[in-house]
């Protein structure tokens, strides 16, 4: 399982069509708006929902096995106990990645997944990793370079030169 910056960062940056698996059309779920957030970086976003016809002007599929055009990482937004079906889809798909989002755990789906060589991230965002590993934290207003990994100089004190 992908854990590390560099395995993040690999992953973000190869795999840029994402099937979004629970993709909800409502604007104020999490699914919507990470999707969103992606899909306005670059990324093609399909999206997978038997609930709907179209989701952020894409048309949206029943299936993973539906979607026509090849997928490079498929994110999901379901239970836990929802996702073995899915993992087994995105095997038979030939996807390159599985991603299940916050708070979707499920250690059996991460080994099969693993087994069949996809590449597995469980328990993250792709918008806040996105956001963390590319410096797109500026829509919280904290990509302005006051926070930096780099010490700062100390500021001058009273009887030390400086």
């Amino acid at each position: 399982m992908i854990d590390d910056i560099s395995g993040l960062r690999k992953v973000l940056s190869e795999d840029r069509v994402i099937a979004v698996v629970g993709l909800s059309a409502h604007w104020y779920r999490p699914s919507y708006f990470a999707a969103k957030y992606m899909q306005e970086r670059g990324y093609r976003i399909v999206p997978v929902n038997p609930a709907y016809d179209e989701v952020l002007g894409e048309r949206c599929y029943p299936s993973l096995r539906d979607v026509p055009e090849p997928i490079d990482m498929v994110d999901v937004f379901r239970r836990p106990a929802d996702v073995m079906p899915v993992v087994e889809d995105a095997i038979a798909i030939g996807a390159r990645s599985l991603w299940l989002q916050l708070g979707v755990i499920n250690p059996e789906a991460v080994a099969r997944a693993e087994a069949a060589g996809l590449r597995v991230v469980m328990d993250r965002c792709v918008k806040i990793e996105y956001g963390r590993l590319f410096g797109g934290l500026g829509w919280f207003g904290v990509n302005t370079g006051v926070i930096s990994a780099k010490r700062p100089p100390l500021p001058p004190r009273p009887g030390r030169p400086g």
